[in-house]
């Protein structure tokens, strides 16, 4: 099968594409025919840090040094182990290989049914293949921070980063809990934050966010860019900052109440650009340069994009 493999730490050139054996399911794995994959942040910083600073399991911020990127995708179940009973051949899945040896940006991959590493569960429905890969890891990232914070309905958020992957959801999400949002975007991101639900929009490139007299519940930094010793004078009293910084948690609890919210149509992905499966190292190229709008997707079947 082709696959990206990653040669070392680095720029985007130690990502090349290969040929390599076709992986084979344990008796608790699906193997899955992937059709799109992402790039995300966190695959950018995998490939960037030195081997030699990860930790002795290869774990660093929750993630697992992978020799295949990439930790979201979405395809068709082509066989499965002996022990695995929720999946069937050519069943359309989505999900994540958060932990696992190899990721997603491959034609193949193998995920344990159920596991502390790697989440799989049924595509939504009224998804494309290419629409779904963007999901797990961006949605349930925001999802499990604004319930670490305990968002409930009338409560004033305040997203910071607002139109990347985990903030275009918990603009989503923070709606759907009942929540005011106020975005935090440069302009060119304005119209889109605006679509997906935020109620105010606050353009960085213009105005210090910090500046604005509000007073909020929830700040959420949904890019890892701002602290709380800054942004605490916004914070109504008990107020919570949340941030990506803190280690979360992937779940197929999360996975399925994510696929329930966008089959009843209360939630979507952004995507932003497109890559062939070849074209990795330029979608990372794009990632970092730090402006993408939502998710990068790599188009792995040819005909997807």
């Amino acid at each position: 099968m082709r696959a990206i493999i990653v040669i070392k730490s680095g720029p985007p050139d130690v990502l090349s594409i290969r040929e390599v054996n076709k992986p084979e399911p344990g008796v608790n794995e699906v193997l899955v025919k992937v059709h799109a994959a992402t790039v995300t942040r966190g695959d950018v910083i995998l490939r960037k840090i030195p081997r030699l600073i990860l930790l002795p399991a290869g774990l660093i911020f929750g993630f697992k040094a992978q020799k295949i990127p990439g930790v979201e995708f979405a395809g068709i179940v082509e066989t499965k182990g002996e022990k695995v009973t929720g999946f069937k051949k050519g069943d359309e899945v989505f999900g994540t290989t958060t932990g696992l040896s190899y990721g997603a940006n491959a034609e193949y991959v193998c995920v344990p049914e159920k596991s502390n590493l790697g989440v799989i569960a049924q595509k939504p429905a009224n998804l494309a293949f290419e629409e779904a890969c963007a999901v797990p890891v961006g949605g349930m990232t925001a999802l499990y921070i604004l319930r670490k914070g305990n968002i409930s309905a009338g409560n004033k958020v305040l997203i910071y980063g607002a139109s990347g992957s985990v903030g275009s959801y918990g603009i989503q999400l923070a709606n759907y809990f009942g929540a005011e949002v106020t975005a935090v975007c440069s302009t060119t991101s304005m119209e889109m934050v605006k679509s997906l639900g935020a109620d105010k929009i606050i353009d960085y490139t213009r105005e210090n966010f910090l500046d604005n007299n509000e007073k909020y519940d929830i700040i959420f930094d949904a890019v890892g860019k701002i602290s709380l010793s800054k942004s605490k004078n916004l914070l109504k009293r008990n107020g919570k900052f949340l941030t990506v910084k803190k280690p979360t948690k992937e779940t197929i609890e999360n996975l399925i109440f994510l696929k329930k919210l966008i089959e009843e149509k209360k939630l979507r992905p952004v995507i932003d650009k497109r890559f062939p499966l070849d074209q990795v190292p330029e979608a990372h190229r794009y990632v970092e340069n730090g402006h993408k709008k939502g998710n990068v997707v790599i188009s792995v079947v040819a005909g997807e994009m």
